[in-house]
């Protein structure tokens, strides 16, 4: 069956010689992985539309029994002015794509995720000081949207203790927005780094609860050695 769908590109794979997979998170089915033909060649518009990151339209022949599906045509939807610019802006990027690569199966489709997920993105490229706070929003709609939505109240889930998400007073104010769907930046917070250790202890606590793979989480992991 012959498709279209905007979707975002998590990652990428050499195949073959001249080919790439691409794995993308198409709104209308979910995560998908896609063989891209001739993408690898030096001429071909291709290479440059299946870079993580970008947002595209695509035309695609889907057969959900297929591991790999096929483009038919691609084009840019949006394209990001700042993220390619700045360090720290492409570093939480990266870890956006991965954490929605991590929690998202495949063929599983999430449209208001998705939604969340080009949000985070665009205030990303668009605002300057609020990196971290975007971050954390889209962790939790993450959580809320895939079925998980933080009780802030419970000491413990699954048998395992939660940090106090309200250890701080800040930290209580950020949660208190999350859950009327802002992202906190309109409080214009000058949070400290203790404000910052509680809110991501207890959104990655929660994260690894629910979804395997995270331990190894190598863009969080990146962002805590080059930022802190």
């Amino acid at each position: 069956m012959i498709t279209n769908s905007s979707a975002i590109v998590l990652k990428r794979f050499p195949y073959g010689e001249s080919s790439i997979i691409a794995r993308c998170f198409v709104r209308n089915n979910g995560k998908l992985s896609f063989i891209v033909h001739g993408a690898r060649r030096k001429k071909t518009p291709r290479s440059a539309h299946f870079q993580p990151i970008n947002c595209l339209d695509l035309v695609y022949y889907y057969k959900p029994s297929k591991n790999l599906q096929t483009i038919s045509k691609s084009s840019f939807t949006s394209t990001w002015k700042n993220i390619p610019q700045n360090f720290k802006k492409i570093t939480f990027s990266m870890a956006l794509l991965e954490l929605t690569d991590k929690c998202l199966t495949e063929s599983d489709p999430h449209e208001d995720l998705f939604d969340e997920l080009f949000s985070a993105l665009n205030s990303i490229d668009n605002n300057t000081n609020n990196d971290n706070l975007n971050f954390w929003y889209y962790q939790y709609q993450i959580l809320n949207k895939l079925g998980f939505r933080p009780d802030f109240s419970q000491k413990d889930q699954n048998n395992t203790p939660l940090p106090d998400p309200y250890k701080s007073t800040n930290s209580k104010i950020i949660f208190d927005c999350f859950e009327n769907n802002k992202s906190g930046s309109e409080e214009n917070l000058l949070l400290s780094s203790q404000d910052r250790k509680i809110i991501s202890n207890y959104l990655n606590t929660c994260l690894k609860i629910h979804f395997d793979g995270l331990d190894n989480f190598k863009s969080l992991k990146f962002m805590k050695e080059t930022m802190g």
